[in-house]
């Protein structure tokens, strides 16, 4: 099981990457070993020297007598010095922290896979769309001829 952040690359241009343990309690967890959640609202923010996940959506999960909030904020799991580190950055012009992917580990625990990102402009997403574009038509043609 894996949950990505598809419209991530699209819509912000990624600085730097960062994996977290991320505290969740016992349904949310069987909930997203069904997959059912969702990262494409989310955010990160520095509150209170930590790190926490906002909008993170996960599914209630149907069996179970604990039903967390679904959109709670979640607390990530890094070093002092990396969150340090973190915070510094985001004190920069435009800079946000998003989730790009959630999974699991070899060993059975969940890891989210965060980015430090700076915005894209309207333009550069069209840019990228027009880049795209050309090159299919590249590909296109090479077929054909």
């Amino acid at each position: 099981m894996r949950l990505e952040n598809k419209k991530a690359y699209f819509n912000y241009e990624i600085l730097e990457k960062l994996e977290a343990g991320i505290v969740l309690k016992g349904p949310e967890v069987k909930s997203l070993r069904e997959g059912r959640g969702s990262i494409k609202e989310a955010f990160g923010r520095i509150e209170n020297g930590g790190v926490f996940l906002h909008n993170f959506y996960i599914t209630p999960y149907p069996a179970s007598f604990e039903k967390p909030d679904p959109l709670r904020k979640k607390k990530l799991l890094l070093d002092k010095r990396e969150i340090k580190r973190l915070s510094r950055k985001l004190e920069e012009k435009g800079l946000t922290l998003i989730p790009l992917a959630v999974y699991f580990n070899k060993r059975g625990l969940v890891k989210v896979e965060i980015a430090l990102a700076k915005g894209k402009k309207l333009y550069d997403k069209r840019e990228k769309i027009k880049g795209r574009d050309v090159q299919r038509d590249i590909e296109r043609r090479m077929k054909q001829g």
